[in-house]
C-alpha cells in the first residue's frame, strides 16, 4: 500500500472542512484565499528555480533540449508549456518537449496505470534519444510517481541534467534529481485534488523555467517576444506592435521593415535601431546568437 499520510497534498484542509455547506460565494472566497498561498510557496523555492534556469540556458544554447516528464495533471502542464514555446518564442518543436505517461492520448483521456510504470519513463526518454546535453524536468505533485522517477534515474545515468518539481517536501523525485524544486502550497481546497493549488504551483514554476530561459537565449528584447511567429492575423498585428514598441516607429514603418526582413521581428527591430539593411542585420544577429541588445551595441 502507498503511504500518502505524510503528504501535504493529501491532507484535509482545515479551512474547507464544511465546503459542501458553504454558499457559492463563501466557497469561491476560501478558494481564492487558498490560491493566494501558491505564489508565496513558489517564492520560497526561487533559488532552486534559478539553479535550473542556469542549467537550461547553456543546454539550449549548445543544441540541447528542455524535456518535461510527468503523468496526469503534471504531465499535461508540461505538454502545454512545451506546446506554447514555438508560437511564443519561435523555437523548433524539438527544443522544448513534453512527455506524458501513456502518450499523447493521455492528454485528454486518463491512461490508468501508465504512471506506475517506472520503466516507461526511461523508455519514453530513450525513444526521443535523450543525450547528456539535455535537461529533464520531472513533474509530480505527490513527488512519488514511478514514471517520473524512472525518467529522472535514466537522465542521471546518461549524465543529463535532472530537475524535479513536486508539491511535497522531501519527495522521492526530489531525492533522485540533481535540482529538486519542492513547492509546498499546502492541502487542497478539495482534499487530494492536486489539479488545484499543486497544479497552479507547477504551472507557475514552468512559466518561470521556460520564460526566463528564453530570455537567456535571446528570445526577448526588453520585455518583448521578438521571435514571435506571424502565423495568423492576430500575431501579424502583434509583430507590428512589438516592432513599434521596441523602436518607437509608426505602424507603416514597422510593416515596411517586417516586409524587408521577411517577416522576422528581430531583423526588423535591428534594421531600425542601427539603421542598416537586412544583410547587415542578419550578420549582426548571427554574431550575437540572436541577442538584439548585443547586436545593436
Amino acid at each position: 500500500m502507498i503511504n500518502l499520510n505524510n503528504m501535504s497534498t493529501e491532507q484535509q484542509n482545515p479551512n474547507t472542512m464544511n465546503l459542501d455547506q458553504m454558499s457559492y460565494l463563501e466557497a469561491l472566497t476560501v478558494m481564492n484565499q487558498e490560491d493566494m498561498k501558491v505564489a508565496e510557496a513558489v517564492k520560497e523555492v526561487l533559488p532552486q528555480i534559478e539553479q535550473a534556469v542556469a542549467k537550461i540556458v547553456p543546454s539550449l544554447e549548445n543544441g540541447g533540449r528542455l524535456i518535461y516528464v510527468g503523468a496526469g495533471t503534471s504531465g499535461r502542464l508540461g505538454v502545454l508549456d512545451a506546446a506554447e514555446c514555438p508560437p511564443t518564442f519561435g523555437t523548433s518543436p524539438e527544443m522544448v518537449v513534453g512527455l506524458i505517461a501513456g502518450g499523447a492520448q493521455a492528454f485528454t483521456k486518463a491512461i490508468e496505470g501508465a504512471e506506475d510504470n517506472s520503466a516507461l519513463g526511461e523508455q519514453d526518454l530513450r525513444a526521443i534519444n535523450l543525450t547528456a546535453n539535455d535537461v529533464v524536468v520531472g513533474l509530480a505533485a505527490s513527488g512519488r510517481t514511478p514514471y517520473v522517477i524512472g525518467a529522472l534515474e535514466y537522465a542521471n545515468a546518461i549524465k543529463a541534467t535532472s530537475v524535479a518539481i513536486s508539491c511535497n517536501q522531501n519527495s522521492a523525485i526530489g531525492a533522485v534529481a540533481q535540482i529538486p524544486i519542492e513547492v509546498a502550497p499546502g492541502p487542497e481546497v478539495l482534499s487530494g485534488s492536486t489539479r488545484l493549488k499543486a497544479g497552479t504551483a507547477q504551472k507557475m514554476v514552468l512559466n518561470m523555467l521556460s520564460t526566463i530561459s528564453m530570455v537567456g537565449i535571446g528570445k526577448v528584447y526588453k520585455n518583448l517576444m521578438v521571435d514571435v511567429q506571424r502565423t495568423n492575423k492576430k500575431l501579424e498585428t502583434r509583430a507590428e506592435n512589438i516592432v513599434m514598441h521596441a523602436t518607437e516607429v509608426d505602424r507603416e514603418t514597422a510593416k515596411a521593415k517586417l516586409l524587408e526582413g521577411e517577416g522576422n521581428v528581430k531583423l526588423a527591430i535591428t534594421m531600425i535601431l542601427i539603421d542598416c539593411d537586412v544583410n547587415v542585420a542578419k550578420a549582426k544577429l548571427a554574431g550575437t546568437n540572436g541577442h538584439i541588445r548585443k547586436a545593436i551595441q
